[in-house]
């Protein structure tokens, strides 16, 4: 990896992109630094890939964030916690958790209810909304309605196919694309069986998914009319169920299916298995028996950098939340280890990345954001077991109904606190 090129060359170009004066009063990060210099300690926490050498992108960041901030002399302290794990491990104690952290959004209601992430501030709000669009600034939007995290990528899956066996036609349709090749999909997996059931109509928690009153909810017809139509693809002799172990992948890999559905996390094992015919593209529509069609649509959500309100230096940390969420920390962040940014000034840079493309453009167009309240954590399991049987012939044509509506019934009471 390669170091970047200093982008802030004085303190006043810092100071209007970070907001160095103020962080707004009214979100208690603290006041203006003293004047001179103030020695600070700054604890940061993130994936290991972003701090495993001194020129790693994490330890860069802080090098320039340090040159464009001589008011501060920073003693910096960085701890291996993945953004997967940040939520569990910062509610633990809060008043001895990290300064700045990494955190998938959707631990998001556990942060905030564990008084452990502050709003951010009214200058990296600007920034935020010039830079990501109004899909991405929700993944980050607690149900206050103000802005928790700085989001640096996105996180949803998409499709990835062998362009030598579809068209640009043929993968707007998974029908079309199983007349012509295998298409493998995780069906027993709950964050990616729902795609058949969100583009058919079924909200978790209302349109803002946020609301927890709302709780799950779903026509029955439609549930059933879908359920049926999974009966019938795993029947489909080309269609390959892909499992957690990546059976998917393996089988793309030795040339038995065509197409998956995955992440940016799979992009260069794909690629080296397609080579010359590597492609990707959003999520496809299907049709029904009863001749209906939907879109599929995944979840989505976001990484965010966030900071910790009961910081010793809150507003020092709000500050470096901000920075590593801002353009250049992107543009950094992508060079060096392909994270993809989510600020839409940087498309250029990731125009000619088929999974980078994908996964912006499902995001866009294809997804439903994934809740991120405290009551979702009940919607797992039973939709893992509904998705499961299905794949193990438990449901069928006969029964798609009853068995569709029992897992329906079984969200009745999920608004209640889950803690409960």
């Amino acid at each position: 990896m390669t170091n970047m090129k200093k982008i802030l060359s004085v303190t006043a170009a810092a100071a209007m992109l970070l907001g160095v004066s103020a962080c707004g009063s009214n979100n208690n990060n603290g006041g203006t630094a003293a004047k001179g210099t103030q020695s600070i300690k700054l604890t940061v926490w993130g994936p290991s890939e972003d701090q495993a050498k001194s020129d790693s992108w994490l330890p860069t960041m802080e090098k320039q964030f340090a040159k464009a901030h001589p008011e501060y002399k920073i003693t910096w302290k960085n701890a291996v916690v993945s953004e997967g794990d940040a939520g569990k491990t910062v509610k633990q104690d809060p008043s001895a958790a990290a300064d700045v952290y990494m955190f998938a959004n959707d631990q998001l209601g556990t942060l905030i209810d564990a008084q452990a992430i502050g709003e951010v501030s009214d200058d990296a709000k600007a920034q935020i909304k010039k830079q990501d669009d109004d899909a991405i600034i929700k993944s980050v939007t607690g149900t206050d309605g103000k802005i928790y995290g700085v989001p640096f990528t996105g996180n949803t899956y998409f499709m990835y196919y062998n362009k030598s066996k579809f068209s640009s036609d043929d993968i707007k349709s998974l029908d079309t694309m199983l007349q012509k090749g295998k298409v493998s999909y995780n069906l027993g997996n709950s964050w990616y069986l729902p795609a058949f059931y969100t583009g058919a109509g079924m909200t978790l928690f209302g349109k803002d998914a946020a609301t927890a009153k709302d709780g799950i909810k779903m026509d029955s017809a439609a549930a059933t009319d879908v359920t049926k139509y999974l009966v019938d693809l795993v029947k489909n002799p080309n269609f390959v169920v892909d499992n957690d172990e990546g059976a998917g992948l393996a089988a793309l890999q030795n040339g038995t299916v065509d197409a998956i559905f995955s992440g940016t996390w799979s992009a260069s094992d794909v690629k080296k298995a397609l080579g010359n015919n590597y492609a990707a593209a959003q999520l496809p529509s299907f049709t029904t028996s009863g001749g209906s069609t939907y879109q599929m649509k995944a979840f989505y959500g976001s990484k965010a950098v966030g900071y910790n309100p009961n910081s010793k230096v809150p507003q020092a940390a709000a500050e470096f939340a901000t920075y590593l969420g801002s353009s250049e920390a992107q543009k950094a962040h992508y060079t060096m280890r392909q994270i993809v940014p989510t600020d839409k000034s940087l498309a250029s840079t990731y125009k000619n990345d088929p999974a980078a493309v994908a996964q912006n453009d499902t995001i866009a167009n294809t997804s439903t954001l994934q809740p991120t309240i405290a009551q979702m954590g009940n919607f797992w399991d039973p939709c893992k077991n509904f998705g499961t049987a299905i794949v193990n012939g438990d449901v069928n044509s006969g029964n798609a109904q009853a068995k569709a509506q029992a897992w329906l019934d079984s969200y009745k009471n999920i608004a209640k606190d889950s803690s409960k």
